[in-house]
Protein backbone atom coordinates (compact mmCIF):
# COMPACT_ATOMS: atom_id res chain seq x y z
CA UNK A 1 0.00 0.00 0.00
CA UNK A 2 1.62 3.39 -1.00
CA UNK A 3 1.08 6.61 0.55
CA UNK A 4 2.17 9.62 -0.67
CA UNK A 5 2.60 13.11 1.47
CA UNK A 6 2.87 16.00 0.40
CA UNK A 7 3.55 18.69 2.92
CA UNK A 8 6.81 20.45 5.35
CA UNK A 9 9.82 19.70 6.48
CA UNK A 10 10.96 21.00 9.61
CA UNK A 11 13.79 21.27 12.96
CA UNK A 12 12.14 20.67 15.93
CA UNK A 13 13.77 22.94 18.43
CA UNK A 14 11.82 21.22 21.48
CA UNK A 15 12.45 23.04 25.34
CA UNK A 16 10.85 21.22 28.28
CA UNK A 17 9.36 23.55 31.43
CA UNK A 18 7.47 22.64 34.67
CA UNK A 19 4.92 25.42 33.48
CA UNK A 20 4.25 26.78 29.53
CA UNK A 21 5.14 30.51 29.80
CA UNK A 22 2.16 33.45 30.16
CA UNK A 23 2.58 36.54 28.12
CA UNK A 24 5.61 38.19 28.77
CA UNK A 25 6.46 35.94 31.29
CA UNK A 26 10.23 34.35 31.52
CA UNK A 27 10.25 30.14 33.01
CA UNK A 28 13.22 28.93 33.57
CA UNK A 29 13.26 25.17 31.69
CA UNK A 30 14.93 21.88 32.03
CA UNK A 31 16.22 20.21 28.64
CA UNK A 32 16.57 20.98 25.12
CA UNK A 33 16.34 18.94 22.47
CA UNK A 34 16.59 18.99 18.16
CA UNK A 35 14.55 16.90 16.56
CA UNK A 36 13.47 16.18 12.65
CA UNK A 37 10.14 17.14 12.77
CA UNK A 38 7.57 19.02 10.47
CA UNK A 39 3.70 17.68 10.24
CA UNK A 40 4.64 16.53 6.55
CA UNK A 41 8.03 14.72 7.17
CA UNK A 42 5.98 13.37 10.84
CA UNK A 43 3.41 11.97 8.76
CA UNK A 44 5.02 10.13 6.53
CA UNK A 45 7.81 8.46 9.12
CA UNK A 46 4.99 8.02 10.72
CA UNK A 47 3.21 6.46 8.06
CA UNK A 48 6.27 4.40 7.15
CA UNK A 49 6.68 2.67 10.33
CA UNK A 50 3.13 2.08 10.98
CA UNK A 51 3.39 -0.28 7.48
CA UNK A 52 3.05 1.49 4.22
CA UNK A 53 5.71 2.09 1.59
CA UNK A 54 5.84 6.27 1.62
CA UNK A 55 6.92 8.99 -0.77
CA UNK A 56 8.02 12.84 0.53
CA UNK A 57 6.84 15.79 -1.42
CA UNK A 58 8.33 18.43 0.07
CA UNK A 59 10.85 21.35 -0.02
CA UNK A 60 14.30 21.72 2.79
CA UNK A 61 16.58 24.70 2.65
CA UNK A 62 20.23 24.70 1.90
CA UNK A 63 21.26 24.30 5.18
CA UNK A 64 22.84 21.57 8.07
CA UNK A 65 19.23 21.87 9.18
CA UNK A 66 18.05 20.43 5.26
CA UNK A 67 21.01 17.90 5.50
CA UNK A 68 19.48 16.30 8.81
CA UNK A 69 15.93 16.48 7.59
CA UNK A 70 16.76 14.19 4.79
CA UNK A 71 19.10 12.15 6.83
CA UNK A 72 15.88 11.21 8.85
CA UNK A 73 13.42 10.50 6.51
CA UNK A 74 16.31 8.83 4.37
CA UNK A 75 16.89 6.51 7.73
CA UNK A 76 13.11 6.17 8.27
CA UNK A 77 12.75 4.15 4.26
CA UNK A 78 10.68 7.04 2.95
CA UNK A 79 11.59 7.89 -0.64
CA UNK A 80 13.23 11.18 -1.08
CA UNK A 81 13.91 11.26 -4.48
CA UNK A 82 10.88 13.90 -4.66
CA UNK A 83 12.51 15.76 -1.96
CA UNK A 84 13.85 19.75 -3.28
CA UNK A 85 16.46 21.39 -1.75
CA UNK A 86 16.03 25.39 -1.71
CA UNK A 87 18.58 27.89 -1.20
CA UNK A 88 18.20 29.09 2.24
CA UNK A 89 17.13 27.96 5.48
CA UNK A 90 14.97 25.16 6.04
CA UNK A 91 11.60 25.57 8.09
CA UNK A 92 12.06 25.48 12.04
CA UNK A 93 9.39 24.98 14.39
CA UNK A 94 9.65 26.20 18.06
CA UNK A 95 8.28 24.06 20.75
CA UNK A 96 7.62 24.52 24.31
CA UNK A 97 6.34 21.44 26.24
CA UNK A 98 5.48 21.17 30.24
CA UNK A 99 5.74 18.80 32.07
CA UNK A 100 1.93 16.85 31.61
CA UNK A 101 2.96 17.19 28.08
CA UNK A 102 1.08 19.69 26.73
CA UNK A 103 2.92 22.33 24.13
CA UNK A 104 3.00 24.94 22.28
CA UNK A 105 4.47 25.58 19.08
CA UNK A 106 5.40 28.61 16.95
CA UNK A 107 6.66 27.71 13.06
CA UNK A 108 8.71 29.18 10.57
CA UNK A 109 8.63 27.90 7.18
CA UNK A 110 11.91 28.94 5.89
CA UNK A 111 11.99 26.24 2.77
CA UNK A 112 8.28 24.82 2.83
CA UNK A 113 6.85 28.39 1.46
CA UNK A 114 8.63 27.45 -1.65
CA UNK A 115 6.59 24.86 -2.44
CA UNK A 116 4.35 26.82 -4.59
CA UNK A 117 3.19 24.58 -7.21
CA UNK A 118 3.96 20.51 -8.39
CA UNK A 119 6.12 19.17 -10.84
CA UNK A 120 4.84 16.86 -13.39
CA UNK A 121 6.88 13.69 -11.42
CA UNK A 122 5.31 14.68 -8.40
CA UNK A 123 1.68 14.89 -9.91
CA UNK A 124 2.33 11.55 -11.22
CA UNK A 125 3.32 10.55 -7.99
CA UNK A 126 0.71 12.04 -6.37
CA UNK A 127 -1.65 10.17 -8.82
CA UNK A 128 -0.09 6.79 -8.59
CA UNK A 129 -0.91 6.66 -5.16
CA UNK A 130 -3.52 4.79 -2.89
CA UNK A 131 -3.28 7.58 -0.35
CA UNK A 132 -2.48 11.17 -0.22
CA UNK A 133 -1.96 12.72 3.01
CA UNK A 134 -1.87 16.41 3.29
CA UNK A 135 -1.64 19.05 5.27
CA UNK A 136 -1.87 22.65 6.06
CA UNK A 137 1.64 23.87 6.83
CA UNK A 138 2.99 24.52 2.78
CA UNK A 139 1.10 26.97 0.35
CA UNK A 140 -2.56 25.81 0.52
CA UNK A 141 -3.02 26.34 -3.23
CA UNK A 142 -0.12 23.58 -3.59
CA UNK A 143 -2.12 21.26 -1.25
CA UNK A 144 -5.27 21.81 -3.36
CA UNK A 145 -3.77 21.29 -6.65
CA UNK A 146 -2.41 17.45 -5.18
CA UNK A 147 -5.86 16.90 -3.79
CA UNK A 148 -7.35 17.66 -7.23
CA UNK A 149 -5.39 15.39 -9.28
CA UNK A 150 -5.99 12.80 -6.93
CA UNK A 151 -9.41 13.08 -6.77
CA UNK A 152 -9.28 12.69 -10.44
CA UNK A 153 -7.46 9.74 -10.17
CA UNK A 154 -8.86 8.16 -7.83
CA UNK A 155 -6.74 8.24 -4.98
CA UNK A 156 -8.31 8.58 -1.64
CA UNK A 157 -7.13 11.52 -0.29
CA UNK A 158 -6.76 12.54 3.41
CA UNK A 159 -6.40 16.37 5.06
CA UNK A 160 -5.11 16.89 8.49
CA UNK A 161 -6.18 20.71 8.43
CA UNK A 162 -3.08 21.99 10.60
CA UNK A 163 -2.35 24.74 11.32
CA UNK A 164 -6.14 25.81 11.07
CA UNK A 165 -6.70 28.43 8.57
CA UNK A 166 -9.74 28.75 6.00
CA UNK A 167 -10.81 25.51 3.64
CA UNK A 168 -11.33 26.59 0.18
CA UNK A 169 -13.71 25.74 -1.21
CA UNK A 170 -11.78 23.39 -4.17
CA UNK A 171 -9.68 21.74 -1.54
CA UNK A 172 -12.62 21.01 0.75
CA UNK A 173 -14.75 19.33 -2.41
CA UNK A 174 -11.19 16.63 -3.26
CA UNK A 175 -11.04 15.79 0.35
CA UNK A 176 -12.23 12.03 1.48
CA UNK A 177 -11.63 11.95 5.23
CA UNK A 178 -10.67 15.16 7.37
CA UNK A 179 -8.98 15.00 10.27
CA UNK A 180 -9.20 18.00 12.90
CA UNK A 181 -8.37 18.24 16.28
CA UNK A 182 -11.00 20.71 18.48
CA UNK A 183 -9.07 24.24 17.77
CA UNK A 184 -9.08 23.38 13.89
CA UNK A 185 -12.46 21.84 14.01
CA UNK A 186 -13.92 25.29 15.66
CA UNK A 187 -11.71 27.29 12.76
CA UNK A 188 -13.07 25.42 9.81
CA UNK A 189 -17.07 25.09 11.00
CA UNK A 190 -18.10 28.00 13.36
CA UNK A 191 -20.98 28.78 10.57
CA UNK A 192 -22.34 25.91 11.19
CA UNK A 193 -22.87 25.61 14.86
CA UNK A 194 -26.12 25.83 15.54
CA UNK A 195 -27.92 28.63 17.77
CA UNK A 196 -24.29 30.00 18.20
CA UNK A 197 -23.93 33.33 17.63
CA UNK A 198 -20.15 34.01 17.66
CA UNK A 199 -17.40 31.42 17.38
CA UNK A 200 -17.19 29.65 20.82
CA UNK A 201 -14.40 29.08 22.90
CA UNK A 202 -12.92 26.13 21.58
CA UNK A 203 -12.48 23.52 25.02
CA UNK A 204 -16.07 24.20 25.35
CA UNK A 205 -17.25 23.74 22.03
CA UNK A 206 -19.61 20.48 21.51
CA UNK A 207 -17.45 17.80 19.60
CA UNK A 208 -21.14 16.15 17.70
CA UNK A 209 -21.92 19.42 17.05
CA UNK A 210 -18.44 20.57 15.42
CA UNK A 211 -18.65 16.88 13.71
CA UNK A 212 -21.57 17.50 12.02
CA UNK A 213 -20.41 21.05 10.87
CA UNK A 214 -17.69 19.21 9.20
CA UNK A 215 -20.04 16.79 7.37
CA UNK A 216 -21.55 20.15 5.56
CA UNK A 217 -17.98 20.32 3.78
CA UNK A 218 -16.40 16.83 3.44
CA UNK A 219 -18.26 13.15 3.71
CA UNK A 220 -16.09 11.87 6.82
CA UNK A 221 -14.27 13.76 9.66
CA UNK A 222 -12.18 12.66 12.72
CA UNK A 223 -12.32 14.94 15.40
CA UNK A 224 -9.71 14.43 17.98
CA UNK A 225 -9.31 15.80 21.60
CA UNK A 226 -5.96 14.23 23.51
CA UNK A 227 -7.10 12.36 26.16
CA UNK A 228 -10.94 12.82 25.35
CA UNK A 229 -10.56 10.33 22.59
CA UNK A 230 -11.42 10.69 18.67
CA UNK A 231 -15.03 11.75 17.48
CA UNK A 232 -15.66 10.20 14.07
CA UNK A 233 -19.00 10.57 11.63
CA UNK A 234 -19.78 10.41 8.01
CA UNK A 235 -22.91 11.17 5.74
CA UNK A 236 -23.93 7.96 5.49
CA UNK A 237 -23.50 6.19 8.99
CA UNK A 238 -24.33 6.96 12.48
CA UNK A 239 -21.43 9.03 15.02
CA UNK A 240 -18.94 7.09 16.68
CA UNK A 241 -16.89 8.12 19.86
CA UNK A 242 -13.56 6.29 20.60
CA UNK A 243 -11.35 6.43 23.83
CA UNK A 244 -8.13 7.38 24.04
CA UNK A 245 -5.57 4.73 25.17
CA UNK A 246 -4.60 5.50 28.55
CA UNK A 247 -1.13 5.78 29.22
CA UNK A 248 1.71 7.86 30.88
CA UNK A 249 1.97 11.31 28.59
CA UNK A 250 5.36 12.85 28.30
CA UNK A 251 5.38 14.94 25.25
CA UNK A 252 1.89 15.18 23.14
CA UNK A 253 3.99 16.89 19.94
CA UNK A 254 4.00 13.94 17.85
CA UNK A 255 0.48 12.34 18.83
CA UNK A 256 -1.29 14.20 15.77
CA UNK A 257 0.87 12.98 13.09
CA UNK A 258 1.10 9.78 14.26
CA UNK A 259 -2.65 9.42 14.40
CA UNK A 260 -3.47 10.97 10.68
CA UNK A 261 -0.35 8.81 9.33
CA UNK A 262 -1.76 5.20 11.09
CA UNK A 263 -5.35 6.80 10.45
CA UNK A 264 -4.33 6.97 6.21
CA UNK A 265 -2.39 3.41 6.68
CA UNK A 266 -5.06 1.96 8.37
CA UNK A 267 -7.85 3.10 6.23
CA UNK A 268 -5.85 2.30 2.67
CA UNK A 269 -5.29 -1.35 3.84
CA UNK A 270 -8.47 -1.89 3.95
CA UNK A 271 -9.27 -1.47 7.55
CA UNK A 272 -13.42 -0.07 8.53
CA UNK A 273 -12.82 3.38 9.46
CA UNK A 274 -14.16 3.10 12.50
CA UNK A 275 -10.94 0.53 13.50
CA UNK A 276 -8.69 2.41 11.56
CA UNK A 277 -9.85 5.49 14.09
CA UNK A 278 -8.68 2.70 17.25
CA UNK A 279 -5.29 1.75 15.58
CA UNK A 280 -5.27 5.52 14.57
CA UNK A 281 -5.50 6.45 18.64
CA UNK A 282 -3.04 3.83 19.58
CA UNK A 283 -0.52 5.41 17.48
CA UNK A 284 -1.15 8.54 18.72
CA UNK A 285 -1.53 7.52 22.45
CA UNK A 286 1.88 5.56 21.97
CA UNK A 287 3.84 8.76 20.35
CA UNK A 288 3.42 10.29 23.57
CA UNK A 289 5.29 8.32 25.66
CA UNK A 290 8.48 9.49 24.45
CA UNK A 291 9.79 13.59 24.04
CA UNK A 292 10.07 14.73 20.30
CA UNK A 293 8.73 14.47 17.29
CA UNK A 294 10.29 11.96 14.60
CA UNK A 295 11.98 10.62 17.30
CA UNK A 296 8.67 9.81 19.55
CA UNK A 297 6.51 7.69 16.32
CA UNK A 298 5.65 4.61 17.06
CA UNK A 299 6.21 1.59 14.70
CA UNK A 300 3.65 -1.40 13.76
CA UNK A 301 4.48 -3.73 16.58
CA UNK A 302 3.68 -0.69 18.98
CA UNK A 303 0.73 0.32 17.81
CA UNK A 304 -0.41 -3.35 17.16
CA UNK A 305 0.25 -4.00 20.96
CA UNK A 306 -1.39 -0.86 22.33
CA UNK A 307 -4.47 -1.10 20.05
CA UNK A 308 -5.09 -5.31 21.11
CA UNK A 309 -4.63 -4.00 25.02
CA UNK A 310 -7.13 -0.99 24.68
CA UNK A 311 -9.92 -1.90 22.68
CA UNK A 312 -11.74 -5.46 22.84
CA UNK A 313 -11.98 -8.24 19.91
CA UNK A 314 -13.49 -10.67 19.25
Amino acid sequence: MRVVVVGSANMDLVATAPSLPRPGETVLGNDFVQVPGGKGANQAIAAARAGASVAFVGAIGSDAFGVNLRARLVASAVDTSLLRVVYGASGVALILVDGSGENMIVVAPGANAALTSLTGPELAAVAEADVLLLQLEVPVETVAAAATVARDAGTRVVLNAAPARPLPADLAECVDLLVVNQVEAVALAPLALVGVDAVPDAAEADPWTLVDALLERVPRAVLTRSADGAWYGSRDAGPVHIAAPVVAAVDSTAAGDAFTAALAVGWGEGRPLVDAVRWASAAGAAATRRLGASSALPDRAEIDNLYLATYPHD
